[in-house]
């Protein structure tokens, strides 16, 4: 597994946050290099991630169901970001864009696992039901750091949405990333970093 090589060549000033020994992803992922990981384990995602709130959860649910258990929107094998960025600013996609409480899409969790996304990105702990889902599925799912929005902004290269623009915020948007920094909070044997600290 190829490890970020970051370090005191970075600009702090620039780059900000320098996670070093990460492991660097690339999105979508893949369920081998999935496998591989660790609960704790810090990561720099690049490539498309979706980012998807509370009422977007509620139509994709709506949709699944419809389709009989089909992802819609190229979604399958991919990683649903739990955010709602803010407005454009200083020339960047978004000027804030951090992780909500993942907790609030534990309803849907477990399903869209099932249905082949590969991991979920936000903040705080899961249920029993989207870690036994991990487990069962092979998916994980990454911490980003609340508090940080403005930080993890800087890591998104470009935005376009992809469904429920009516959302407004809360539209499912297809987002570039370039070392965008999360841990592994819940890895593909159900472990759980909240339970390692």
């Amino acid at each position: 597994m190829k490890r970020a090589t970051r370090g005191p060549k970075a600009a702090p000033a620039e780059k900000g946050l320098v996670m070093s020994d990460s492991i660097s992803l690339s999105l979508p992922l893949d369920r081998a290099r999935l496998a591989a990981l660790e609960a704790g384990d810090a990561c720099l995602l690049t490539g498309p991630l979706f980012t998807l709130r509370d009422a977007g959860h509620v139509r994709l649910m709506a949709e699944l169901e419809a389709t009989g258990g089909a992802l819609p929107y190229g979604l399958d094998g991919q990683a649903i970001f739990y955010a709602g960025p803010t407005p454009e600013a200083a020339g960047r996609p978004f000027g804030a864009v951090g992780p909500t409480t993942a907790s609030r899409m534990d309803f849907a969790a477990p399903a869209l696992h099932r249905a082949g996304v590969a991991a979920t990105v936000g903040k705080g702990r899961r249920s029993p039901e989207v870690r036994a889902a991990c487990r069962e599925t092979g998916s994980v799912y990454f911490v980003a750091c609340g508090g940080a929005a403005a930080y993890l902004a800087k890591c998104v290269a470009s935005s376009e949405t992809v469904a429920y623009d009516d959302l407004g915020t809360e539209a499912l948007r297809r987002i570039q990333v370039v070392d965008f920094p999360v841990f592994v909070g819940v890895d593909v044997r159900g472990n759980d970093v909240y339970d390692l600290v």
